[in-house]
């Protein structure tokens, strides 16, 4: 019996009613992603169950407050899973955790948005998620009051500054949710990351709603705009999670008992969750570095430039300057013998997806493997990119007067450059651009982060 059975065995038995010694515990299995909990399946003598377990400095949250929102959403109608029960207490465990009942279907996006199996379910998923949001938002929040309710521009933006990083786009979306601010309706209880891959799938559609960790007070309208963030299409095309649009989401969201929402408001919820996943990265980059040691964290830090891109164009600065101004990669003699460097690392992510990704191994290395993949392609571009690019955006930034990021992102949060935005943004999408050419090219290719009709104003109406 391993360690983690070990102490797993007599916490179970607990909730299970049985003594710890006669429990049997078997085919325990790490499951793929989760970047904030580790997901563990198990037989329980002859119950299958799932138990989640909190990272050391992840957003895990209460578990136990978690349980009690999930008894609730249950009996709202919301599909969820049974809880059997959860702790906060390290010294159970060594980590807080939840144990629930395993349910049969599909969380990873990949398979829900590509596999035959599932085209039954992509036509129904965007009116069943308006359905089980309109569940929860009808939730009484005075039931909940042990739920954050913060401000969520003070509290993203006091995370950002927190970590150190310098992204002068982020200073840039900031200052434009604070200039246009919505209304906030009442607080309601807000899933909070309501999106695909917290989702549970089968044929049919919708199992279950997943990952209540981030649950709080807030505005509707989070939970269904961070729904049409791009991250979560998948590089799909249909806005909602890569298999419908925001009209049809909306609509079902109403018909559910969800109250109508002005598009100004939409549209405001739309850019924080778009930055919200920025900064998310940020988070999660800080905790390999910080000795996590996750390839999965560390592959992370290279998608926000993915998100800087997104921004740029909601807030419509991607079309007022060139997108790709940096001139083709070119090899550099070396005095190295062949297969050079860029040649070694491209063989060996040929053999992660040839022998590993698209083997019958364990799920958990196959979606390693991928993410290793990922990273030596991200590492294969960088090495072959002409090194002058790096002096390219230095050059940029001298041209209006700053010798680094840090020095802009200042100036822009202090709005110096409300009125320059055409300026800015012959500074920043050439180097965004140049940034995500090496950390995920394709992603230049999929449809724009805007779910409605793009255009050149500062608050672009949803059409």
């Amino acid at each position: 019996m391993s360690d983690l059975e070990a102490r797993l065995r007599p916490w179970l038995a607990s909730l299970l009613g049985v003594t710890a010694g006669t429990l049997e515990l078997r085919d325990l299995q790490r499951l793929s992603g989760g970047a904030s909990r580790v997901t563990w399946s198990l037989m329980a003598g002859d119950r299958p169950l799932i138990v989640q377990m909190g990272r050391p400095g992840g957003l895990s949250g209460s578990f136990a407050g978690e349980a009690v929102l999930l008894r609730a959403a249950d009996a709202a109608g919301v599909p969820v899973a049974t809880v059997l029960g959860a702790t906060d207490d390290p010294e159970v465990l060594g980590t807080s955790a939840i144990a629930m009942e395993f349910l049969e279907g599909e969380a990873v996006a990949r398979p829900i948005l590509r596999d035959a199996a599932f085209a039954g379910a992509r036509t129904e998923l965007v009116g069943q998620l308006a359905r089980a949001a309109a569940s929860i938002h009808a939730l009484d929040p005075e039931d909940f009051a042990y739920l954050r309710d913060d401000d969520p521009v003070h509290l993203l933006r006091g995370l950002h500054q927190s970590l150190g990083w310098a992204h002068p786009v982020f200073d840039l979306a900031f200052r434009w949710l604070d200039a246009h601010r919505p209304e906030p309706p009442a607080p309601s209880v807000v899933h909070g990351d309501l999106r695909l891959g917290n989702l549970l799938v089968d044929e049919g559609g919708l199992v279950a709603v997943l990952d209540w960790e981030l649950a709080h007070l807030g505005d509707p309208a989070e939970d269904l705009m961070w729904a049409c963030v791009k991250a979560w299409r998948f590089g799909q095309a249909a806005p909602v999670m890569g298999m419908g649009s925001v009209q049809d989401l909306l609509a079902a969201y109403v018909a559910a008992g969800g109250s109508p929402m002005a598009p100004e408001r939409l549209r405001w919820w739309l850019v924080l969750g778009t930055l919200r996943w920025g900064v998310i990265c940020e988070v999660q980059v800080s905790q390999h570095l910080r000795g996590a040691g996750s390839l999965e964290l560390a592959a992370i830090g290279r998608r926000v430039c993915e998100t800087e891109h997104d921004l740029l164009d909601l807030l419509g600065l991607l079309d007022l300057a060139p997108s790709d101004s940096v001139a083709p990669a070119s090899r550099a003699a070396s005095v190295h013998d062949v297969p050079d460097a860029i040649e070694l690392v491209a063989a060996v992510r040929a053999w992660l997806v040839g022998d590993v990704v698209d083997s019958d191994g364990p799920p958990r290395t196959r979606f390693s493997a991928r993410v290793a993949a990922n990273v030596l392609g991200i590492v294969e571009r960088e090495l072959a990119e002409r090194p002058a690019s790096g002096a390219e955006h230095q050059l940029r930034l001298a041209s209006i007067g700053f010798a680094d990021d840090v020095g802009l992102a200042a100036a822009i949060a202090a709005g110096a450059f409300d009125d320059r935005r055409a300026e800015l943004a012959m500074v920043l999408v050439p180097s965004v651009v140049a940034k995500v050419r090496v950390a995920n090219p394709t992603y230049l290719e999929t449809p724009r982060a805007d779910p409605w009709t793009p255009v050149a104003t500062d608050v672009p109406a949803p059409g």
